[in-house]
């Protein structure tokens, strides 16, 4: 009778990687990433017009965006702001140190023309030079 077992008597080191605990560790951060995911969305829901077209201004690093909500609240970013009359010195501080004066506008398609009229008034007398309107491709 041999003492070692098959292989001689020596026992030999496993030379394949379990991996298995490093599948269930990546599993597990997959479903962390899933259940974080949607929560890192931020900023105000706004359901854009539709609307065909070609890209208009370019793309910037970091682009001031104002949005007016279903509701006609207004907010710069994710800051909310109380009425078109306060919206421009805001704005005008938020320009103050950037290079191109440019302003989105994104406003939910329930709102009343007159509101979004009012915004518009509201950053152009800001000294903003060019203004874009966010809108979304329609849906085939």
């Amino acid at each position: 009778m041999e003492l070692g077992g098959r292989h001689g008597g020596s026992r030999r080191a496993m030379s394949q990687i379990n991996v298995t605990p490093f599948v269930d560790v990546m599993l597990v951060l997959l479903i962390i990433f899933m259940v974080t995911a949607p929560m890192l969305e931020t900023g105000v829901e706004v359901n854009l017009p539709e609307v065909e077209h070609s890209p208009g201004l370019p793309e910037t690093k970091e682009p001031l965006v104002v949005t007016v909500d279903r509701k006609g609240g207004i907010a710069i970013g994710k800051a909310a702001v109380e009425n078109p009359a306060k919206l421009t010195p805001v704005i005008r501080q938020m320009l103050a140190n950037r290079k191109g004066k440019e302003v989105f506008l994104e406003a939910d398609r329930d709102v009343p023309y007159g509101r979004v009229v009012q915004v518009l008034a509201a950053i152009k007398k800001a000294g903003v030079e060019r203004l874009g309107m966010v809108s979304q491709e329609p849906r085939p």
